[in-house]
C-alpha cells in the first residue's frame, strides 16, 4: 500500500512483519521446549484393563494411591494424606458440591485391603460414586 503526497516522491507506509515473525518463532522453540517439563503428577503403574473410557470433565476429583500407600489430591504430589486425613479433606473438598464423585487411582502394586480402606473413607467422607482409574492393556501410560 503506497501512500503518495503532493510533496512526496514515493514514500511507503507498509508494515514490517518480519519483526513479529522473529518473536513468534522465538516463544514457538520456548515453549516447544519447556512443555514437557511443566507435566506434574503423581508416578502411578495403573493396573491394565480392557473396559471402555468414560468421559471426564477438568472438575473431576481424582484421589491418586501410590506404590507407598500415600494419597494425593488431584495433581498435587507435594502434600501426601494418610487414611485420617483424606477423610477430613475429603470432607470439606465435597461438603459444597452438587456431584459427589471421585476418581480413584491406585497403584497396581498397593494391597487391596488398603485399597478398600481408603474406598471406605470416601464413602464416610459423603463421596457417593468411585470410579477406578485404568490403563487400557497393551497401552503404556505416559509419565
Amino acid at each position: 500500500m503506497k501512500v503518495h503526497s503532493k510533496g512526496d516522491a514515493g514514500n511507503l507506509a507498509e508494515i514490517n512483519i518480519i519483526p513479529l515473525v522473529d518473536v513468534m518463532l522465538v516463544l514457538l522453540i520456548i515453549f516447544m521446549i519447556t512443555a514437557p517439563m511443566m507435566k506434574q503428577g503423581v508416578d502411578v503403574d495403573l493396573p491394565e484393563t480392557n473396559a471402555a473410557a468414560v468421559s471426564s470433565a477438568p472438575e473431576d476429583m481424582v484421589l491418586t494411591i501410590d506404590i507407598e500407600g500415600r494419597l494425593f489430591m488431584g495433581n498435587n504430589d507435594k502434600t501426601p494424606y494418610s487414611l485420617t486425613t483424606i477423610e477430613d479433606k475429603l470432607k470439606s473438598v465435597f461438603e459444597n458440591k452438587e456431584k459427589k464423585e471421585l476418581y480413584l487411582q491406585a497403584d497396581k502394586n498397593v494391597r487391596y485391603g488398603y485399597v478398600a480402606q481408603v474406598m471406605a473413607a470416601c464413602q464416610r467422607a459423603g463421596v457417593e460414586r468411585v470410579g477406578m482409574v485404568t490403563v487400557p492393556e497393551g497401552k503404556e501410560i505416559n509419565k
